[in-house]
């Protein structure tokens, strides 16, 4: 149940989230004669779903000593065994589109409970190991190469075929200026000369609104991220290891993406910059940043009822994402996914791939 910042949710309340959102949007909506685990758990497991009801406020997950995790097993139980009989009926549209939204936001809350454990460990003072053979440190074995990519209309966006959210469609056309986008991802190393030419500390390189994160927060370093006895060591999925300079970095803000950017005479590319280039490169390994805001894309129509709010409602102040992480599941990520987080928040697996104008 510990909860060290708002954004990072319990491990029991993924659970009960998830499971929740089977029994609210399909088993109490569909199936004749339903009856729910307990009457308290749609307030307790409900996430930012207003049109359905009252929910704990976000920060209070942390607080709930009860239900404990012994009860939130038997409710993911009951639910799972209702869903398997539903299942066994005939099933409309309406109910496997729903269901397969269910799935895929599942998919999304096993990478959330992945990253806050990591968060929720390596903010406890022993630093203790999650799994001893986790490997978290990555390195891309391929030599630097820049993609050109020539300036022309590109198609962009999900089509018809095979699930996607909401946020990906529909498919239009965007006309790109020529640039080029490295086909590798920024690394330690490379981050270490930014810390070492005093990147940190050049206001020059930041936003106004990245230049008073850094200051309030005493920012100097990505996250995880310390130096003892002057070498810089970090926390990973299996404890504290030696920073590898060949490794990409991780756990970095937009903030950061964009001022290193700016070091280096480079910049972020924006999301329609990357789909365009991203199947000539390999990508996977880390959320990337990119310098577009999250915004619907032309005619986007927000679905009817309580899942409209699942993308729309978010789609102001914040930076899209692209590509996929070591911690996303199986079969959940494609080329025109669009990750969305506030501009400060680094406790996912987030880096950073450069582009130039030519």
């Amino acid at each position: 149940m510990v909860q060290p910042i708002v954004d990072v949710s319990p491990p029991k309340w993924h659970l009960g989230h998830t499971t929740w959102f089977f029994e609210e949007f399909v088993l109490s909506k569909f199936y004749k004669g339903y009856k729910r685990f307990h009457d308290h758990y749609a307030y307790v497991f409900n996430s930012y779903y207003e049109s359905v009801g009252k929910r704990v406020v976000r920060t209070d997950r942390g607080n709930l000593s009860r239900p404990c995790v012994e009860d939130i097993y038997k409710y993911r139980s009951y639910v799972t065994n209702h869903m398997n009989e539903f299942l066994n009926q005939t099933l409309t549209k309406e109910h496997t589109e729903i269901i397969e939204i269910g799935i895929h936001h599942e998919k999304q809350h096993q990478e959330l409970l992945l990253t806050d454990i990591k968060y929720i460990l390596g903010n406890n003072p022993l630093l203790p190991v999650y799994d001893i053979d986790a490997i978290d440190a990555l390195v891309e074995p391929q030599n630097q190469e820049w993609i050109e990519v020539p300036e022309g209309i590109y198609k962009i966006g999900h089509s018809n075929e095979g699930f996607s959210y909401d946020n990906e469609k529909p498919q239009h056309k965007v006309y790109v200026e020529p640039y080029s986008i490295s086909n590798k991802l920024v690394t330690n190393g490379e981050w270490l000369e930014f810390i070492n030419d005093n990147g940190y500390n050049q206001v020059l390189l930041w936003h106004t609104e990245g230049w008073d994160w850094v200051q309030k927060n005493n920012i100097c370093a990505p996250h995880y991220w310390f130096n003892e006895n002057n070498q810089w060591k970090h926390y990973t999925l299996n404890g504290v290891q030696n920073i590898d300079p060949k490794a990409i970095v991780t756990h970095i803000s937009y903030f950061e993406a964009f001022a290193f950017a700016q070091w280096c005479k480079k910049r972020v590319p924006t999301e329609f910059e990357w789909e365009i280039a991203a199947p000539n490169f390999n990508f996977g390994k880390r959320w990337e940043w990119t310098e577009s805001a999250y915004l619907p894309y032309p005619n986007y129509q927000k679905p009817p009822g309580a899942i409209g709010e699942y993308n729309g409602k978010f789609m102001v102040n914040q930076k899209v994402l692209r590509g996929y992480s070591i911690a996303t599941p199986d079969h959940h990520a494609r080329l025109t996914y669009r990750n969305f987080f506030h501009a400060p928040l680094r406790w996912q697996f987030t880096g950073l791939r450069l582009a130039q104008s030519i």
